[in-house]
C-alpha cells in the first residue's frame, strides 16, 4: 500500500499489519494516524490477527505519551467522512489516536494545551516547529521497541 496520497503524517514505526504516523496537527500533543497496511476500507472486515496486533499498538502509544507527555486520557477513532468528498483519494481505513490532557505540557519551549479537555470539539491546526514535530516523535518512540 503506498500511503503518500493521504496525509497521515510523519512515519514513525509500523508492525505486521499497521503503520504508524505522527499526525500533522498537533493541537493535541502526541496525535498520531494508526493505518492499515492492506486496502480496507471497512473496520468489521478487519481479520483477527490485525485486531490483536492493534490492540498491541494501542497499548504502545497510550503507554508511550502517558509516560514522556503525561497524558490524562486517550480518544480513539475510525472516521472516513473525508473520503467521501469530491477529489480526494479512496477510502482506506485507519484510526485517529488523540491523547487529551487536563494540564499544559512543553516541549523544546513551545506549550501544548487542551482547553477543551472533558469534551469533544474540533480544534484548529497548532501551529509548531518542524524541530518540535520531529521532537515528538522522537519522545514517542524512546518507549517503542520497534
Amino acid at each position: 500500500m503506498v500511503f503518500e496520497e493521504y496525509d497521515f503524517g510523519e512515519y514513525l514505526y509500523e508492525r505486521d499489519h499497521w503503520i504508524v504516523f505522527l499526525a500533522p496537527n498537533q493541537s493535541n500533543l502526541g496525535t498520531c494516524v494508526v493505518a492499515l497496511k492492506r486496502n480496507e476500507k471497512f473496520l468489521g472486515n478487519l481479520r483477527k490477527d490485525e485486531w490483536e496486533e492493534m490492540l498491541r499498538i494501542i497499548s504502545e502509544i497510550e503507554n508511550a505519551v502517558k509516560k514522556e507527555f503525561g497524558a490524562t486520557m486517550f480518544n480513539w477513532g475510525v472516521l472516513l467522512n473525508s473520503f467521501y468528498r469530491q477529489n480526494t483519494p479512496p477510502p482506506h481505513l485507519h484510526w485517529h489516536f488523540i491523547p487529551r490532557y487536563r494540564e499544559e505540557v512543553t516541549v523544546n519551549g513551545e506549550t501544548f494545551d487542551d482547553p477543551f479537555f472533558g469534551y469533544m470539539r474540533p480544534r484548529p491546526p497548532k501551529r509548531i516547529s518542524r524541530e518540535t514535530f520531529l521532537e515528538i516523535g522522537r519522545r514517542i518512540l524512546r518507549w517503542i521497541k520497534v
